[in-house]
């Protein structure tokens, strides 16, 4: 368990960094599954399929990487669908784009304030948030490990190993190698 003082510039890439892996680890991910298993309707997450939970995720990473600061990075109003949806390829290019855009956020872009607009209820009542760009991206990372552990039972069901650690938060990790000493 990591007891330093914050580094708020390598807080910020260190949070980069973990969002890359996971973003590898749905690659990973990705490469365990054959191209009609990515698209099987599961009956332990009805209607759910492989592709659709990974376009859900990597759809949040673009919106927290990509948004201009001059408009709300707003998840509830995001393309849906597409390509990434029904082809392991697409999604892996997404994948790759994804990684390399973080790649090339600087300090600066991540400390940046941006405003998130969140979806209250649904009547589609909205809030605007102050945030920043590392927020946003750690956000997004964390929604990923839950839908990671969504993709981990799909897998479970249709036969798919998953990765290590796939769809575990990382405090839980901590926890249980604490726990384990």
């Amino acid at each position: 368990m990591a007891t330093n003082t914050p580094n708020p510039c390598g807080d910020l890439r260190a949070v980069c960094l973990a969002a890359d892996a996971i973003l590898e680890q749905c690659a990973d991910y990705i490469d365990r599954v054959q191209d009609e298993q990515y698209v099987q309707t599961s009956q332990v997450v009805p209607g759910g399929t492989i592709g659709k939970h990974i376009r859900h995720t990597l759809d949040h990473f673009r919106c927290a990487i990509t948004t201009d600061c001059t408009e709300p990075i707003d998840y509830d109003h995001r393309k849906r669908g597409g390509s990434v949806e029904d082809n392991r390829d697409e999604a892996k290019g997404e994948i790759a784009t994804l990684r390399s855009l973080l790649g090339g956020l600087s300090v600066e872009d991540l400390g940046s304030t941006v405003t998130t607009r969140v979806m209250l209820c649904g009547d589609g009542q909205t809030a605007d948030l102050e945030s920043t760009r590392a927020r946003e991206i750690f956000f997004a990372m964390h929604h990923a490990i839950h839908h990671n552990a969504i993709l981990k039972a799909i897998g479970l069901e249709i036969g798919v190993e998953c990765p290590n650690g796939f769809g575990t938060a990382p405090s839980t990790i901590n926890f249980e190698q604490a726990g384990a000493k």
